[in-house]
């Protein structure tokens, strides 16, 4: 009962009605990644390219897809990842949530979040006071 009430009003959590109905009726399953969200393909778009789309698990986070199935998903490559011995490049990084607004956010030098007092830098202003 509650997965029916969730995939009926809410969209970032896994799939809802809508997409259940068409990944039934027209999507083909391609694979799975390693964090569980699954690939599927099917119909054509009205550019002439196969629709492809991902059901994740849990929350809607698209930065959570993998390198070989970003460049899949994105019409780089017509081979998904499952279907070969695809291995990420020593550049792509491993997907990191985005920590903003939690205590594990990136905050640079200077940051007005940052402890410490920040370096004076020489485009600061001074400030006029009368008198001087």
């Amino acid at each position: 009962m509650w997965n029916l009430l969730v995939q009926t009003f809410t969209w970032w959590n896994g799939q809802t009605m809508g997409t259940r109905f068409a990944t039934w009726r027209f999507g083909k399953r391609v694979g799975e990644d390693e964090f569980g969200n699954l690939y599927y393909e099917g119909g054509m778009s009205s550019y002439g390219l196969p629709k492809r789309w991902v059901i994740y698990k849990g929350y809607a986070d698209a930065s959570a897809i993998p390198p070989g199935w970003h460049g899949w998903m994105h019409h780089r490559t017509d081979v998904p990842p499952s279907k070969e011995n695809y291995v990420a490049k020593e550049w792509q990084k491993a997907h990191r949530p985005n920590f903003t607004g939690s205590p594990q956010a990136y905050r640079p030098p200077g940051s007005i979040a940052a402890p410490g007092e920040r370096p004076r830098v020489t485009g600061d202003y001074d400030a006029w006071t009368p008198g001087n």
